[in-house]
C-alpha cells in the first residue's frame, strides 16, 4: 500500500524573523511600562509611609498641648538655653517647645458607677481654704493620686495653677479628700480663684543631634522646669521642625526625610502643619 504524505504549509524564515522581532518589541515595552509602574508605587509607598509617620507624630504632640496651661508656654533654643515666653517666639533661634500640661487623666476620671467624682474638681471653694490648703468640693484626691502613681507621677510632686497667675504653680505637699495640702504658704501677691488646674509633669520638644524628634516627658511641673526627665522618641529623620503661637494656639510644622527602599539612597520628603488650640 502506498503512503499518502500530505504537504503543509509552514512559517518561513522572515514570517518567524518577523514574529520574534514583535515579540521583543512587545516585551520591551511591557517591560518598561511595568518598570515604571513599580517605581511609581514604591515613591507613593514611601511618601505615604513618610505622611503617616509625620502625622502620626503631630497627633502625639496636640493630645499634650492640648492640655497645656495658659501662661506656661514657653520655648528655649536649646534644651539648656534660658527659657523665654509665647509672646516671645518670633525669633527663628527658638527650637525646644516647652509647656505644663493639666493633669487630664484624673480630671476626666471617676472612681466606679456609685462614686462619680472625679480625681479632682477644678473647683476651689475660697470660703474653706487658707493660705496652706486648697479646698476642692466635688474631688477624690485619692483617685488623682492612684492615677498620677500609675502614670509614673506622684502627687506630692504636682502643682495647682489658678487663672491670671501669669503661670504661677503652687507645689503640692498632699492631698486627700477634698482637699489639696500646700507645699508652703501662698505668697503674696498670689491670688486664689475658684478655678484651678492640676499639673504633675511639664513636656518638651527637641530635635536631637540624629535629626530625631524626641519629646520629654515627667518634667517638674513647673514654667522654668529643667528638661533632665523620661524621654521617648517621635519621628526619626526631621529635616525641619518650626513651631509659632500664642498663649491660645500654636502652629506646628513637621518635615521628614524617607528612603524610597532598601538599598537605595533616594530619599522623598513629607511635610504637615497642625495648629493645635
Amino acid at each position: 500500500m502506498k503512503k499518502i504524505r500530505l504537504l503543509r504549509s509552514a512559517f518561513t524564515m522572515v514570517e518567524l524573523v518577523f514574529v520574534i522581532v514583535v515579540l521583543g518589541i512587545v516585551s520591551s515595552i511591557g517591560a518598561e511600562i511595568i518598570a515604571q509602574v513599580y517605581s511609581s508605587y514604591i515613591v507613593q509607598r514611601a511618601q505615604y509611609r513618610a505622611s503617616t509617620k509625620t502625622e502620626l507624630a503631630l497627633n502625639q504632640i496636640a493630645n499634650r498641648l492640648r492640655y497645656a496651661i495658659p501662661g506656661t508656654v514657653s520655648a528655649r533654643a536649646s534644651k539648656n538655653s534660658p527659657m523665654k515666653r509665647i509672646t516671645e517666639l518670633a525669633s527663628t533661634d527658638d527650637k525646644v517647645p516647652q509647656w505644663v500640661s493639666y493633669d487630664g487623666d484624673s480630671f476626666e476620671a471617676i472612681k466606679n458607677g456609685s462614686n462619680r467624682k472625679p480625681g479632682w474638681s477644678g473647683f476651689c471653694d475660697l470660703n474653706a481654704s487658707t493660705d496652706t490648703k486648697i479646698s476642692t468640693p466635688g474631688s477624690n484626691l485619692a483617685l488623682a493620686k492612684e492615677i498620677i502613681k500609675n502614670l509614673g507621677g506622684k502627687l506630692e510632686d504636682s502643682a495647682i495653677y489658678f487663672p491670671y497667675e501669669d503661670g504661677v504653680g503652687l507645689d503640692i505637699a498632699d492631698g486627700s479628700g477634698e482637699s489639696i495640702t500646700l507645699d508652703s504658704a501662698i505668697p503674696s501677691g498670689v491670688r486664689i480663684y475658684e478655678r484651678y488646674k492640676l499639673a504633675w509633669s511639664a513636656y518638651a520638644l527637641e530635635i536631637d543631634d540624629n535629626s530625631d524628634l524626641i519629646l520629654h516627658y515627667n518634667l517638674a511641673p513647673m514654667q522654668n522646669a529643667d528638661i533632665d526627665g523620661k524621654s521617648v522618641l517621635l519621628l526619626k529623620n526631621v529635616t525641619n521642625f518650626r513651631f509659632k503661637g500664642t498663649e491660645g494656639s500654636m502652629r506646628i510644622k513637621i518635615c521628614k526625610e524617607e528612603k524610597i527602599g532598601i538599598g537605595t539612597n533616594e530619599t522623598i520628603h513629607a511635610c504637615k502643619e497642625k495648629v493645635i488650640f
